[in-house]
């Protein structure tokens, strides 16, 4: 790694979340977060859910995050690799994110070396294999001829009945697991268990559960959870050297 350049992961900022009537704050202060960033950054890794739904038509993008697609295209101009999961909101990423803003983007899992360091990246949705439901949701999700009527409707309808699925209980499930989540039970803490046996990783880095976590697995290896920003406004940093998770000081504000 070069000197000084770090690192960084943020995960599930669910930009335009109906649910929430702090969109505008919320936007406000990750554009905050990636300013903070600017001069340090050597690789930035959106790790899924930044946008709480995102559907593109061949000539049409959903409306607003300005701001955020600006400083993500202003390190991309740079140089600067940005990397975007998809998540099990915004899994309707095409061309429009790689060919405007440059991002680099990722449907499934990888792994990556920084230093001497193995990270395996995911947004996580999909690795839990007890969430039989969800697994069977997305292979809907993903079907072309399914994806192709949707595409069909006109934009104000479509966008309305993803806002409708995107509701406040939906959001609020995941949020109510922040006192209650026991690692041992998680599918995608036993899934990291698993992988294991296979090849030796130092770090998992997952979102998805919008809950804050790292936690030894061995003597070697890290299971992270990113945590969100709704609640949390959390970020992973990895410097070259140690991995931290840290929540954004000016979350105060909201």
């Amino acid at each position: 790694m070069k000197e000084k350049g770090k690192i960084y992961f943020v995960s599930d900022v669910h930009l335009g979340a109906p649910a929430f009537k702090n969109n505008r704050e919320r936007e406000l202060l990750f554009a905050s977060w990636l300013d903070s960033i600017n001069n340090d950054v050597q690789e930035l890794y959106l790790m899924g859910d930044i946008f709480d739904f995102w559907w593109e038509y061949k000539k049409v993008v959903p409306r607003g995050f300005t701001r955020i697609l600006g400083r993500i295209a202003n390190l991309t101009d740079r140089g600067i690799p940005v990397h975007f999961f998809t998540g099990n909101h915004d899994l309707w990423v095409y061309d429009y994110l790689p060919s405007e803003l440059g991002v680099i983007v990722h449907k499934s899992g990888i792994i990556k070396e920084f230093g001497n360091k193995k990270f395996f990246l995911a947004h996580g949705d999909g690795l839990d294999a007890g969430d039989i439901g969800y697994i069977r949701l997305k292979k809907i999700f993903t079907n072309k001829k399914l994806q192709w009527w949707f595409s069909r409707l006109h934009p104000n309808f479509a966008l309305h009945i993803a806002h409708k699925w995107s509701n406040s209980g939906r959001i609020a499930k995941f949020q109510k697991k922040e006192e209650e989540f026991n690692v041992n039970n998680d599918g995608m803490y036993k899934f990291a268990q698993k992988y294991l046996t296979k090849e030796p990783i130092d770090y998992f880095i997952f979102g998805h559960r919008h809950v804050m976590a790292d936690i030894q697995i061995n003597e070697k290896t890290s299971f992270v959870l990113l945590g969100d920003w709704i609640t949390n406004f959390s970020f992973g940093v990895f410097d070259g050297e140690k991995f931290e998770l840290k929540k954004y000081k000016e979350s105060k504000r909201l």
